[in-house]
């Protein structure tokens, strides 16, 4: 096999010439320091900083990767483990390595360790190597590097997220080596900018493919240099090159490492050290989906799997289709074997099957070549076994998260149901599902129907031309006629659209006209024990100032529309009413939490405010006031309680009401517990309120998704960190938990559900819900900081989770559960 110079890793500040030891491991193994006078398998290269990854287009043979890092030790309280991750065409974890931190008590760069990975390569495909660190999801404490004799391979510069726009800088550091940044130039105007660079370095030079200079850069006496090329500079597909006399600095490159609206490809910064090793990973990324299904069937029935061939060029493909049987063949068939898919259409292709025989399991490989490139193919695989993983009624929790796993192969948990949205009940205990902006999913006569609301809307008050249906509200709620609400958003007006029909056809009801720019809204619904006598209350918030020095303080100005019917059974919307110019807006991304609940013409609305930054406040106030619809007068608000810490949007607190009608009330936190207050007097906010207590000691708990069962019980469900904690004892990592409250007793241990598959930053987008019956139900989708796993999914579906014993045991829902 050819030599590849490839080696991601930091020789920082030294000019080293080493023999670097390379390790060999085994799956889970710790690699260990090289010893003096080993030699590696493959030459050295250029050296970054960074995390992320890279992809290997693999022929069949043995594929090898050694992969290394070096602790730079900025600060020794930094444990820096690197985690790295091989996974085949199919995304099967082939091999997983740790290497430890370097345990250096001072300051300074380490001693390199390494490790190698291997794959026996039986047909070509697309081979993933995931990176990610231990307390360092920017890759900004360690170097890491890797080295393979696969000719073809892309570099990915992915770390973990940012509260701003993304950029993935590429970051350079081996001052006594020349090389190369290789990269597909996007259309238009590219601007190029280095910085950091050597004192001895006076010029870089960029050349097209065919190795024609297009353009010199010259250095400044501060290391700086940049070049911005005109729309005119021809592009024809292939990679341009930046050429650098020596490997340290930083890159910034228009298209590759940082995207602006109508850029091709935004979000991966995908590049090599060698234009040669460039293949079209961004273009036919997501080129077949889902990698792998495994399906549990009855012995010898008939099924069928579907998948989906995916165009992400901007221009007409045509696709080769065909299957492998890696263990001999059975019976699958594929009908079709070609097709041709305009820019950015997807296309679902079916696998039609005859499970396998009793006790036995079988493979096939669907694989997807494009014409334009024959070169790039790979494959995802088919598993049906008649083998069904042993039933339970319960699962056990917590859930651990694997890389690359879903839960359907992990658990045979395979559902017919929507997973788009979470599950609201009507009167009849029917499901509904917000599933997108414009569809809602409901089980009408035990068959899941979905309405397209663009073309369910039968008249919109007043008159619209051209409703865009562009967001809003996931929530589905439901008055005492069972008459089923949703709401509707074109750019900033809002609409409450209501069916009689049980979901078939539906009215618009606009909002009168706020200030235009970042609404929300919002709508009560069922948490327990409240059902509107009629239309449902709606909330809308918008900005009217940002703090630019405090990234999540903003001041919104809250309103409060109760909606009435006329003798002919219209909405009408009067006035809105003004709860705050002070609110700090909605957090409803996770946790989803209620704002409203309502009895008997009594209309409760919870929210928390900005402070002012200069005054000490344990934490954002959280606020409820009244409503009565009969004097249509508001009560004075009432502070309940404070969610630490003070103006940050992600505090918004949830209330719900018992059988009884008293009002409860979390404040919601960002990592720290939420404070918990219960009102004195049924359906009366102004009677006082108990004195806030938290949850527990030191929960580090945000988003909250709270209801009520029919016994009174409170249930929440946020995300919890954890720290230094198994399975990630050297960092921080994310939960999806559940606590609950017994009707007057005290709130109980925190359990944990869903552990996440990496360290480090995730959410779970969770939204709590609750049945007629009073069964809980627990929406989830997992979502990790890490760009280069995030990128690498195209089907990311949500997981529902169910309790029907008031949260003592849960187990993923069946489709007879909602019948």
């Amino acid at each position: 096999m050819p030599i590849i110079r490839m080696l991601v890793g930091l020789l920082v500040l030294f000019s080293m010439g080493l023999f670097l030891g390379s390790v060999s491991c085994v799956e889970c193994a710790h690699a260990a320091e090289k010893k003096p006078g080993e030699e590696l398998a493959f030459g050295p290269g250029p050296v970054l900083g960074g995390c992320g990854g890279a992809y290997f287009l693999a022929s069949s043979g043995e594929l090898v990767i050694d992969v290394y890092k070096r602790d730079l030790n900025h600060s020794p309280s930094f444990k820096t483990e690197l985690r790295a991750i091989l996974v085949g065409p199919d995304r099967q974890v082939i091999q997983e390595v740790f290497i430890p931190d370097d345990g250096k008590p001072t300051k300074g760069p380490g001693p390199l360790h390494s490790a190698r990975l291997t794959a026996k390569v039986k047909r070509k495909g697309l081979y993933g190597l995931n990176i990610t660190v231990s307390q360092d999801r920017y890759g900004s404490h360690i170097a890491w590097g890797f080295r393979t004799n696969c000719p073809r391979y892309c570099i990915e510069t992915a770390r973990g997220h940012r509260d701003r726009r993304h950029q993935e800088p590429i970051e350079l550091y081996d001052a006594d080596t020349a090389g190369n940044i290789c990269f597909i130039p996007r259309a238009g105007k590219l601007k190029i900018e280095a910085w950091r660079l050597p004192k001895q370095v006076k010029e870089l030079e960029v050349f097209d493919a065919d190795g024609k200079s297009l353009a010199k850069m010259k250095v400044d006496s501060d290391g700086y240099a940049t070049h911005t090329f005109s729309p005119k500079v021809p592009r024809d597909g292939r990679p341009w090159r930046l050429y650098l006399p020596a490997q340290n600095g930083s890159v910034e490159i228009d298209g590759l490492t940082r995207w602006d609206k109508g850029d091709a490809y935004p979000d991966m910064a995908i590049w090599s050290n060698d234009i040669n090793s460039l293949f079209p990973l961004a273009e036919f990324r997501w080129l077949l989906s889902p990698y792998r299904e495994k399906v549990y069937a009855r012995a010898d029935s008939k099924g069928d799997c579907e998948f989906t061939v995916f165009n992400n060029t901007q221009r007409k493909a045509t696709v080769r289709l065909s299957l492998e049987f890696p263990d001999g063949d059975w019976p699958v068939e594929l009908r079709d074997d070609a097709l041709v898919l305009r820019g950015g259409e997807r296309r679902a292709v079916k696998l039609f099957y005859r499970a396998p025989h009793k006790g036995e399991t079988r493979s096939v490989h669907l694989r997807v070549t494009p014409d334009a490139h024959r070169d790039f193919t790979t494959y995802s695989t088919l598993t049906v076994s008649s083998k069904r993983p042993a039933e339970s009624s319960t699962l056990k929790t917590p859930i651990l998260l694997r890389p690359y796993e879903s839960e359907d192969e992990a658990f045979g948990n395979h559902p017919r149901y929507p997973l788009a949205a979470q599950p609201y009940f009507d009167l009849k205990n029917r499901p509904f599902m917000r599933v997108s902006a414009d569809k809602l999913a409901m089980l009408r006569d035990g068959v899941w129907v979905e309405t397209n609301l663009a073309k369910a809307v039968k008249s919109w008050t007043p008159a619209q031309r051209d409703w865009k249906f562009d967001g809003s509200s996931s929530k589905v709620a439901f008055d005492r006629d069972n008459n089923v609400y949703v709401l509707s958003s074109s750019r900033d007006d809002g609409a409450l659209l209501q069916s009689s029909d049980g979901g078939r056809t539906f009215t618009g009801y606009v909002l009168p006209q706020g200030i235009q720019g970042g609404c929300q809204y919002d709508i009560e619904q069922f948490s327990g024990h409240n059902t509107p006598d009629g239309p449902p209350p709606v909330l809308r918030c918008f900005v009217l100032k940002r703090d630019p020095s405090l990234m999540w303080r903003r001041l919104c100005r809250l309103e409060l529309f109760v909606p009435e019917k006329d003798t002919t059974g219209r909405i009408s919307w009067g006035k809105p009413i003004l709860l705050s110019e002070k609110c700090l807006g909605f957090s409803f991304h996770s946790g989803i939490p209620s704002s409203i609940v309502s009895r008997g013409g009594r209309v409760h609305v919870t929210w928390a405010e900005a402070t002012d930054p200069k005054k000490k406040v344990p934490g954002a106030p959280a606020y409820v006031a009244t409503y009565d619809k009969k004097t249509k007068t508001l009560s004075k608000p009432v502070l309940v309680a404070h969610g630490p810490p003070a103006n940050d949007v992600h505090n918004s607190p949830s209330i719900t009401m018992d059988s009884r009608g008293y009002l409860h009330v979390l404040a919601g936190t960002h990592g720290q517990p939420f404070p918990y207050a219960r009102s004195l007097k049924p359906n009366d906010s102004a009677g006082g309120w108990t004195k806030a207590v938290t949850l527990g000691k030191d929960l580090r708990q945000t988003y909250i998704g709270l209801v009520c069962t029919p016994n009174d019980s409170l249930h929440a469900a946020f995300r919890l960190w954890g720290r230094n904690e198994e399975p990630f004892p050297l960092s921080i990592h994310a939960r999806l938990a559940y606590q609950c409250k017994p009707v007057d007793g005290e709130w109980g241990p925190a359990k944990k559900l869903v552990v996440a598959a990496f360290s480090e930053y995730s959410v779970f987008y969770h939204r709590l819900t609750i049945d007629r019956r009073g069964r809980l139900f627990l929406s989830y989708r997992y979502w990790s900081t890490h760009w280069f796993y995030r990128n690498d999914r195209f089907h990311d579906e949500r997981r529902l989770l169910m309790s029907g014993d008031g949260g003592e045991t849960w187990r993923f829902v069946k489709e007879d559960d909602f019948r």
